[in-house]
């Protein structure tokens, strides 16, 4: 005789279910971003952290109103052809109940609104995995469900981290690394975000014209004026990648030295700007063609 289902703990289990899953796609998104080059604003760890933190509520709540809405009438019904049609029905019709019962809402949205249909079925799709999950974890009947779906999803949160981590010191997964350009990549032009230049050429010389790291623009209560003007470079190969240096002297352009990131197909000099610590960066790319 099976145990009577309780679809108090179905919520709480798919609920649970929901926040394990945000947090495994934050784990994920992370370790994707140590293999991506910096962007022009350096990611602020303790503030995303604080952040995220502060929206579990709201995480924890949506993910509740969606089981309610979704995954515990999934459960039922699926529970109700497990009586008819024999009990292992409940498992592979829990997936289809939730992709029927998400149909109406996504495919009406995405008509009012003319969404793209790819965008639109990447998202049923995706939904219909994620809420499927919940409603196929909460399918078992158990007084220590709950505790065996926080502990086992913690573990593989935390486990994604920590192999994810590793991977990365390791070597198994690629982390980012600058590209080494050398100084015959460095000739040729490169362009900031709004088509100001720095011509490199092979004799040594340089032509800056209206670089600068800070526009009224973008800072509009902190602007530096631009630079331009003729002068001298210099690669240095340092110990290693991130070692890597280029001096600009040009008379009136108080720059330090230029640091190299981006990748070996779109390699990119940058200076650090803002407050000490701020993690911003003003970009020069290499121009398509130029050298």
């Amino acid at each position: 005789m099976h145990q009577k289902r309780s679809y108090a703990v179905v919520l709480v289990v798919s609920t649970l279910v929901g926040l394990l899953e945000v947090a495994l796609t934050v784990v994920v998104v992370v370790l994707y971003v140590q293999t991506q080059p910096p962007p022009d604003r350096g990611p602020d760890w303790v503030e995303i952290g604080a952040d995220l933190v502060g929206t579990v509520p709201l995480i924890g709540f949506i993910s509740f109103l969606l089981s309610l809405v979704f995954v515990l009438p999934a459960v039922a019904l699926a529970d109700l052809l497990g009586r008819w049609l024999g009990r292992h029905a409940a498992w592979w019709s829990a997936p289809l109940i939730v992709a029927a019962l998400l149909t109406p809402p996504v495919f009406g949205y995405a008509a009012y609104n003319d969404t793209q249909t790819r965008a639109t079925l990447l998202f049923w799709v995706s939904a219909t995995a994620s809420l499927s999950l919940g409603a196929l974890i909460a399918l078992p009947r158990g007084d220590r469900l709950l505790g065996r779906v926080a502990l086992w999803g913690t573990a593989v949160v935390a486990g994604t981290g920590l192999f994810g981590g590793l991977g990365l010191a390791v070597g198994l997964l690629p982390a980012y690394e600058p590209p080494r350009i050398g100084p015959e990549a460095m000739t040729g032009t490169w362009v900031d975000h709004t088509g100001n230049t720095l011509v490199f050429t092979a004799d040594g010389r340089v032509t800056a014209s209206g670089v600068g790291g800070r526009s009224s623009h973008d800072y509009p209560g902190n602007p530096s004026p631009s630079c331009s003007g003729s002068g001298t470079w210099v690669y240095e190969g340092g110990r290693d990648v991130w070692a890597q240096k280029v001096r600009v002297d040009i008379p009136g352009c108080g720059w330090p030295a230029w640091g190299v990131d981006g990748t070996a197909r779109e390699p990119r000099i940058h200076q650090h700007i803002g407050d000490p610590g701020s993690g911003e960066r003003y970009k020069l790319r290499k121009a398509s063609g130029g050298s």
